[in-house]
């Protein structure tokens, strides 16, 4: 094997080795943020389903006083 022959595998090498890692780090990249967008959005459905539940639970209390006063009425 002559110097040449080293030389080029080297360069070789040193190529693959950096484009193995450019790609993982932009793959990773890529995953955190979408990993970031999906928590916003579970904050937001969250968020949904909480005001809901008060919701639900002030009509629960609506249709109580409803009903109170159609007694009252009768």
């Amino acid at each position: 094997m002559d110097l040449t022959s080293l030389a080029v595998a080297g360069m070789s090498l040193v190529g693959t080795l950096a484009g193995t890692f450019g790609g993982i780090l932009v793959s990773n990249r890529l995953t955190n943020y979408r990993i970031e967008q999906l928590e916003k959005k579970v904050a937001e459905h969250n968020n949904v389903v909480e005001r809901t539940y008060k919701l639900e639970g002030q009509m629960t209390e609506v249709q109580h006083d409803i009903r109170d006063l159609k007694s009252v009425k009768a």
